[in-house]
């Protein structure tokens, strides 16, 4: 992989920033298994849906959004829309496995 600035043309560019998204969307699968893994250890409705851990997890986010120098607005939305469609996957998962 190039660094940025080692890029002599847009072409490289486009190249690099393809294999940075492929990546990031792998590390979003193995996210996303680990989402579903935790639906085993869930024992409510409530708990799928973990509001008070969403809100930690998000501040945390923006925290580290500002640390790397992104804007930590868009980096909330983009989490809050990542994890508001894992829990909503999640909670299918779970119904699955609840006790009826």
């Amino acid at each position: 992989m190039k660094k940025s600035e080692e890029c002599a043309d847009m072409g490289e560019i486009r190249k690099e920033i393809d294999k940075i998204d492929q990546q990031i969307i792998q590390l979003l699968g193995q996210r996303f298994g680990y989402v579903k893994a935790a639906s085993k250890f869930k024992t409510s409705e409530m708990s799928v849906k973990a509001p008070e851990r969403l809100h930690s997890m998000l501040q945390q986010r923006r925290i580290w959004a500002s640390e790397a120098g992104l804007n930590p607005e868009v980096i909330e939305k983009m989490y809050r829309d990542l994890v508001n469609y894992f829990i909503e996957e999640e909670m299918k998962q779970w119904q699955n496995h609840a006790p009826k």
